[in-house]
């Protein structure tokens, strides 16, 4: 077939893929409205404010409970709750209403708490602090402090990048993964392969027409995370966005690789959550990927939206370059090629 009846079949095949988009209300919903939703409600949940007052159980039943009581009762920053028995102090430590249970023997303060929870360490750090003032301490060295809050440091500033690539991620092996299965399944598949056109044509045809929609799929979120929480960009915009289109490529090549052999909709859909589900999981969109095993990390640092995610933090709170990023583009240029040859090999119109 000539070269531009190809690129002519190419485009039509293209334009196709962004109409069935546009006119499904749910595609248009899960890509642009809810990560909207969702970065809203987490960046006002987690917005950055004040340490918030510690919350210390109080031991009425113990020698010496109303001297330890006034020295609590001087520090503001300590919610202080009396207990008459064990039991019911017992319960709040479980049920997690208080961090640490303080109790009076005499001259010697004991501290009863879990210390497997966050929220005991700044709790004990607090109370020591004000039992230990109120006992006459003073400080050997001089000290003043300077409080810092600089954007980047915020949940909603690593936030933001992550659910970048969760977009990019969904839209790029969903939509492209139940195109081409309902249309195998509805038999469609069968008049195409009549057709002059190539199967790489049909196929590069998905990943094409997502890049066209990337810059409102970002542009959307990201211009959100700048006009209502002020998240920075402090890299270039051109490296920014070439990184979001290599990681759709990419996304695009692992849907046409789900959806290459199942001729069902369930099928498809079980194929995509098995290759889906560990990167949501595992590749720090919510919280960072160190929190797992070293013996774990090769692998995470494997998985295409673990390297997108950490290249789009560094452009964007770090101001990395394209060099800074080369490393995780690597990473994706091998899902990218590896996917879309092997699903082009196994793709079957029926």
């Amino acid at each position: 077939m000539p070269r531009s009846a190809s690129l002519r079949s190419l485009r039509a095949l293209i334009l196709v893929r962004l109409r069935e988009f546009y006119r499904e209300p749910e595609a248009v919903f899960w890509t642009y409205v809810f990560p909207i939703l969702l970065a809203g409600g987490l960046g006002v949940a987690f917005r950055s404010q004040p340490p918030e007052p510690v919350r210390v159980g109080w031991a009425e039943w113990t020698v010496g409970a109303a001297t330890l009581r006034a020295a609590l009762t001087s520090d503001s920053g300590i919610i202080l709750t009396p207990f008459r028995d064990s039991a019911a102090a017992a319960l709040a430590l479980r049920n997690g209403r208080v961090a640490v249970l303080a109790m009076a023997a005499g001259d010697t303060i004991g501290y009863r708490y879990d210390d497997t929870r966050a929220e005991t360490a700044p709790a004990l750090l607090r109370l020591n602090d004000a039992l230990q003032r109120a006992a006459g301490r003073t400080d050997p060295v001089a000290t003043r402090r300077e409080f810092v809050r600089e954007r980047g440091s915020r949940y909603i500033d690593f936030l933001l990048p992550g659910l970048i690539g969760l977009n990019l991620m969904g839209s790029g092996v969903w939509g492209t993964g139940f195109s081409i299965v309902d249309a195998r399944r509805k038999k469609l598949l069968k008049r195409l392969l009549a057709t002059p056109m190539s199967k790489a044509e049909y196929l590069l045809s998905f990943p094409l027409a997502q890049l066209l929609l990337l810059i409102i799929e970002v542009g959307t979120i990201l211009a959100f995370g700048v006009l209502a929480f002020d998240v920075p960009v402090r890299g270039s915009l051109a490296t920014l966005g070439l990184t979001c289109a290599i990681g759709s490529l990419t996304f695009g090549a692992l849907g046409l690789l789900a959806a290459a052999r199942p001729t069902t909709v369930e099928g498809a859909s079980g194929l995509m959550n098995l290759l889906l589900m560990p990167m949501w999981v595992l590749s720090g969109v919510f919280f960072s990927a160190t929190r797992f095993p070293d013996a774990l990390q090769p692998v995470i640092r494997a998985l295409p939206l673990t390297a997108l995610v950490d290249a789009l933090r560094l452009i964007m709170l770090e101001g990395g370059s394209l060099a800074a990023v080369s490393g995780q583009l690597a990473v994706l240029g091998l899902w990218l090629v590896g996917g879309f040859l092997v699903a082009l090999r196994i793709f079957r119109w029926s």
